[in-house]
């Protein structure tokens, strides 16, 4: 970026957020927010402590719901995906792509190790992430539970996605549910939605990316409290593996190029044109435009890749060994917890039940009994909840959280960073089912 780009930029960003009506996400991409997140970020890697309670199991980053070039919407390669999965440190890739004619998701999709990395297919579909264990291509159904039944009787694995848009679907034999889409947390922002259609906006953006990538990425999260809401409604009727969606497609992306004329065409990450802006009816990019020729870029705006998308959120799964028969275990027994790994690495992390010498892992099912106790410790010094059946029943600061059970029900935790001035989710687990004896 030229010098005189960089000041243009600088100054777009700090007047735009000035002019444009604030939400959380706005409030976050302010200069001197997005320099705090980032120093409290960086302080929080020298202030990791050994835990003391073990799991077990290997924990292994996850992503689920990962589109490919498979997609309509995506044009990423394996090699781009598995490049960004290895730099993110993600060790299983769950692909979701769209259905479409020309190929078979199952049979065609992304499947093996490749470098290091596992990779198992999958789509999106009526509503759901769809892991059938053979193809289903050439079979109809008439309704979603119709099609959840068919995922299933080839013994794959079936989520309800996106649950923003059938918050009310209660399908019977559901493996899971996503907690977390970071599709849906985009689009509930919709102030920044609106200042994204406007050119001046994406210039404004580009000095923040180019500083501080993957906290503006992060300044749109929050806390998905109506996934949960639903979830634990859903927990008390049914075992349900709670995951986070990636809904990584790496096609949020601008370039603005000079035309012959002297006007400036606007493409997206998918090539597509989405603006023919004039610089003699808008003074800054008139200045950008300059003694520049045909040709010349002057925004090249990547807001996603994927290794910013990989980084954002996974799914740790437990697991022994990672191939693909120890993640359907994992999945089904439910030994997961969502990490927004951007914030801090949670590695290390741990939620069990305890009486006496006798602990089961997160996502265990269990009869009370006396003397059972759910302890949960963290590498960071956070604030820690325990949910019960929707409602807080503990709520403490610290790196470690010790509950006696007085009572069944379906406790998960979540825990918590100050960022910023901010508290902001980190980790959200699957429950510990405790049944009445």
């Amino acid at each position: 970026m030229s010098s005189r780009l960089r000041i243009w930029a600088s100054l777009l960003f700090v007047l735009g957020l000035a002019a444009i009506a604030r939400g959380d996400a706005m409030e976050r991409m302010k200069p001197e927010r997005l320099r705090a997140t980032h120093e409290r970020i960086e302080a929080l890697k020298n202030q990791r402590r050994a835990v003391a309670l073990t799991s077990g199991y290997d924990d292994v980053r996850t992503l689920f719901h990962v589109h490919s070039a498979f997609s309509h919407d995506s044009r990423g390669t394996i090699d781009e995906i598995v490049a960004a999965a290895k730099e993110a440190g993600v060790r299983v890739v769950m692909f979701n792509e769209h259905p479409a004619p020309h190929y078979d998701f199952v049979t065609d999709g992304h499947r093996g190790l490749k470098d290091g990395v596992l990779l198992m297919p999958g789509a999106e579909s009526g509503g759901f992430l769809a892991y059938p264990r053979t193809s289903i291509k050439d079979q109809k159904t008439d309704s979603p539970q119709a099609f959840a039944d068919l995922v299933r009787s080839t013994g794959g694995q079936i989520f309800l996605c996106h649950l923003e848009e059938r918050m009310d679907w209660d399908i019977a034999g559901l493996t899971g549910s996503e907690i977390y889409n970071t599709h849906a947390d985009f689009k509930s922002e919709p102030k920044f939605l609106a200042a994204m259609r406007s050119p001046l906006t994406l210039l404004m953006l580009m000095g923040a990316v180019k500083q501080y990538p993957q906290e503006v990425f992060g300044a749109l999260l929050d806390y998905p409290a109506d996934y949960l809401a639903r979830y634990d409604q859903l927990t008390q009727k049914t075992r349900l593996t709670g995951v986070s969606a990636n809904d990584a497609h790496h096609n949020q992306a601008y370039k603005a190029t000079v035309l012959e004329d002297g006007k400036v065409q606007l493409e997206d990450g998918l090539g597509e044109k989405v603006a023919l802006l004039d610089p003699e009816k808008i003074g800054p990019l008139k200045l950008l435009t300059n003694g520049r020729k045909a040709g010349d870029v002057i925004l090249d705006l990547d807001l996603d890749p994927y290794v910013r998308s990989f980084r954002h959120v996974s799914t740790h799964l437990l697991m022994p060994t990672v191939d693909e028969e120890n993640v359907w275990q994992a999945i089904d027994a439910g030994r997961a917890y969502v990490a927004f790994d951007w914030l801090a690495d949670p590695t290390g992390f741990v939620y069990q039940a305890q009486a006496g010498d006798k602990t089961w892992p997160i996502g265990s099912e269990l009869k009370a009994e006396e003397g059972l106790r759910l302890r949960a410790e963290a590498p960071l010094e956070g604030r820690f909840k325990l949910i019960r059946d929707g409602e807080v029943v503990a709520d403490e600061r610290g790196a470690s959280l010790d509950f006696a059970v007085d009572k069944p029900g379906v406790y998960r935790v979540e825990v918590w960073l100050e960022i910023a001035g901010e508290d902001r989710p980190w980790i959200l687990t699957n429950p510990i089912y405790v049944r009445g004896a």
